[in-house]
C-alpha cells in the first residue's frame, strides 16, 4: 500500500488477516510492515510496504456458513499511531457493515453476526478509516479492503436437463456414446474440491457405462437386442469432492430405448395353411389372408408376399397390404367343385428393406404352404347350349314337337329339373313345354305369313332348390308351306286402239304369291278355258308358249319350285 501526505511522514493504516486454507479453524494475526522513505523534490515522502511472504494484508476471508454461538472473528485494523491508549478510533464503511460486519472501534477487530452464503454473495468491499477521537481528525486517509466469504461444501452437484429421454440403435458395438450428461456444482470451482465432481453409473449396469470423468455415456455389452429388452432406466451419480468420501451428490435417470434394426427376417407361425373357398366366389374378390411375423418394427418390418409355385398359380394371386402387413388371396379365375375340387400354392413372405450389416442372420424371407379347399354350392342348372333355334312348319297341327331343351344340376348331387316358359300376360301363348322332358309342342296353327319367327325364354329350376333358376332364349322359326295360290298384282283395265296392228302387245301382266320364294314363282300363265275363244286376243307367257284366250281373262298357276334366276315374278304379254 502506498500512501502519500502533504505534510509528514503518516502513521500506517494496516488491516491484518491470515486465513489457513483449510476447512479446519482460520488463524488471525497481525504483522509489523516495514517502511521505507524517499524523500521528493516536492517534499513528498512515498512509503512502501512490504508483507511478509505469503501474507495478505488487503484481504480479509469468512467462512461461509458459520453457525457458532459467537460472532464469527474476521480480522483487525491496526494503525501504526494507535499506542494502545484508546486515543485511535476505528470506524468500518461499506457493504454490510454495521449490520453483517461490526468493528471495535477501539482495538479494530472485525467480527461478522450473520451467517453468509458464498452463493449468494462472494465478497464484500469495505472501507477502513482511522480517526483522532480526541479530535476527529483522521489520522490517515481512508483505505478499501475486501472481506471474502471463503466456501466449504455445501452445494451438491446438479444434473439441471434430467430425467433425460435418448435413443440409440438396437445391436450397436460396445462403446457407442449415448449421451452425455452434466451436473453443475454451486460451489467455488477455483478453491478445493468442492466443485470437482465425479460420475458414476447407480443403475443400468451391466449394459451401460459413464466416464467418470466427462459424463459420457456408453454401451458397455455386444449386441443389445430390442427384440429381447427395449427400455432401459440408467441412474448416474454425480459426487463432488473428487469422489471422496463425505461428498456431496446428486442423481438423475436416463431412460434410453433401443430403436429398431432389421435383424429379424420375416417368419410364418405355421408351414402348412388350409383355406376353405366356395366355388361360388367372384372373380377378383379376396378369398383368404395369409400374415408372416416379424419381430422388428416400422419400415424394417415391411415385407412383400408371392407365389412361388403350385398348382393354383394361374387360379389364385396375391397382394400386400401395407397397413397390416398381410397377404391378401384373390381369385383371378372361376372355381368349379365339379372341376376341381383343392389347389396347393407355395407362398412366400420377403423384408423389402434389408440391412446388409446382418445379412449374415438372413435369409430375410420364409415360405409356408397353403393348400385352398374348394367348397361345393348348389349351382342353378345349366344348360346344355347357350341359346336354342329351332324350326316348325306352319300350319302344322297343334301339339306338334318343335323340339327339346336340356338342363342339368352341376352339382353332384345331380337334382331333377323341371322346365317352364316364361310369358308375359298379354302374350298369346303359341307353345307350351313338357316341365319333365323339356320338349316344346305348338298350341296353336302357326301362318308363317303372319308370324315367322318367335323368341321364348325358357327357365329351368331343381326340385330341391327351386330359387335356384336358369334362363335360356329359344329362337322357333315357322317354315313356309304353298298354302298361298298367285293372284294378279291389281285388276286390269284394258284399253285397245281399233287400227292396232296383230300380234301387237297391248298389255302386260303379273302375279304375286303369299308364300315364301320357294313355294311361290315362277308362275305359268293361262286364259281361262272355261270362257269361249276369242281370236282377236292371245296370252303368251315370257317362259311359256302362247295360248288363245276366249275372253281376255287370265289366270296364273305356279309352275313349282323357281331356281336362283327365277326370284321374281313372271310377266305374260297379252297380244
Amino acid at each position: 500500500m502506498k500512501i502519500t501526505s502533504t505534510s509528514c511522514i503518516c502513521p500506517v493504516l494496516v488491516c491484518l488477516c491470515f486465513v489457513q486454507r483449510c476447512y479446519g479453524t482460520a488463524h488471525h494475526s497481525s504483522i509489523k510492515v516495514m517502511r521505507n522513505q524517499t524523500k521528493h523534490i516536492e517534499g513528498e515522502t512515498e512509503v512502501h510496504h512490504r508483507p511478509k511472504r505469503g501474507w495478505v494484508w488487503n484481504q480479509f476471508f469468512v467462512l461461509e456458513e458459520h453457525m457458532g454461538p459467537d460472532p464469527q472473528y474476521v480480522g483487525k485494523l491496526h494503525s501504526n499511531s494507535d499506542k494502545g491508549d484508546g486515543s485511535v478510533k476505528y470506524i468500518l464503511t461499506g457493504e454490510g457493515a454495521g449490520t453483517i460486519f461490526i468493528i471495535d472501534d477501539t482495538t479494530g477487530d472485525i467480527h461478522s453476526t450473520k451467517s453468509l452464503d458464498r452463493e449468494q454473495k462472494t465478497h464484500y468491499v469495505l472501507h477502513a478509516q482511522a480517526i483522532d477521537r480526541r479530535t476527529n481528525k483522521p489520522l490517515e486517509p481512508e483505505s478499501e479492503f475486501i472481506i471474502k466469504v471463503q466456501d466449504i461444501n455445501d452445494n451438491a452437484p446438479k444434473f439441471t436437463d434430467g430425467p433425460y429421454i435418448v435413443t440409440v440403435p438396437e445391436m450397436s458395438d460396445m462403446g457407442t456414446s449415448v449421451l452425455q450428461v452434466t451436473a453443475t456444482d454451486a460451489d467455488d470451482p477455483t478453491y478445493g474440491n468442492s466443485a470437482r465432481v465425479v460420475y458414476s453409473i447407480l443403475q443400468g449396469q451391466p449394459y451401460f457405462s459413464v466416464d467418470p470423468k466427462t459424463g459420457v455415456i456408453r454401451t458397455a455389452l455386444h449386441n443389445m437386442d430390442r427384440e429381447a429388452r427395449e427400455h432401459y432406466s440408467v441412474v448416474i451419480q454425480a459426487k463432488d469432492m473428487a469422489g471422496q468420501v463425505g461428498g456431496l451428490s446428486g442423481s438423475t435417470t436416463v431412460n434410453i430405448t433401443l430403436t429398431d434394426v432389421n435383424d429379424n427376417p420375416p417368419r410364418f407361425p405355421q408351414k402348412h395353411y388350409q383355406l376353405y373357398v366356395p366355388e361360388s366366389a367372384q372373380v377378383g374378390s379376396a378369398v383368404g389372408k395369409i400374415k408372416a411375423n416379424d419381430a422388428d418394427t416400422g419400415s424394417n418390418a415391411d415385407m412383400t408376399y408371392s407365389i412361388i409355385n403350385g398348382d393354383g398359380m394361374g387360379i389364385f394371386s396375391i397382394s400386400t397390404d401395407k397397413e397390416t402387413r398381410e397377404g391378401i388371396l384373390s381369385l383371378k379365375k372361376p372355381l368349379n367343385y365339379e372341376k376341381k375340387k383343392s389347389y396347393t400354392l407355395n407362398i412366400e413372405g420377403a423384408n423389402t428393406h434389408l440391412d446388409f450389416r446382418f445379412s449374415h442372420l438372413g435369409p430375410f424371407k420364409d415360405a409356408t404352404m397353403l393348400k385352398i379347399i374348394v367348397g361345393d354350392v348348389d349351382e342353378p342348372p345349366l344348360f346344355s347350349m347357350p341359346s336354342y333355334l329351332m324350326e316348325v312348319y306352319e300350319n302344322a297341327k297343334i301339339g306338334t314337337v318343335v323340339g327339346t331343351v336340356l338342363a342339368q344340376d352341376p352339382d353332384s348331387t345331380n337334382s331333377l329339373v323341371r322346365y317352364f316358359i316364361n310369358y308375359n300376360v298379354e302374350d298369346d301363348r303359341f307353345f307350351n313345354i313338357d316341365a319333365n322332358t323339356g320338349t316344346i309342342r305348338t298350341t296353336k296353327v302357326l301362318d308363317r305369313e303372319e308370324t315367322p319367327w318367335y323368341n321364348i325364354t325358357v327357365t329351368a329350376s331343381e326340385i330341391d332348390n327351386p330359387d335356384l333358376l336358369s334362363h335360356v332364349t329359344v329362337g322357333i322359326r315357322v317354315l313356309d308351306v304353298n298354302d298361298n295360290p298367285p293372284e294378279l298384282a291389281r285388276e286390269y283395265d284394258i284399253i285397245v286402239c281399233e287400227n292396232s296392228k296383230p300380234g301387237q302387245v297391248i298389255h302386260t301382266i303379273s302375279a304375286t304369291d303369299k308364300d315364301d320364294f320357294a313355294n311361290g314363282p315362277r308362275f305359268n300363265f293361262f286364259l281361262d278355258e272355261r270362257l269361249p275363244v276369242n281370236p282377236n286376243f292371245t296370252l303368251k307367257d315370257n317362259e311359256a308358249a302362247a295360248a288363245p284366250s276366249p275372253s281376255g281373262f287370265v289366270h296364273a298357276r305356279e309352275m313349282g319350285v323357281c331356281g336362283p334366276a327365277m326370284q321374281k315374278p313372271s310377266c305374260p304379254r297379252l297380244v
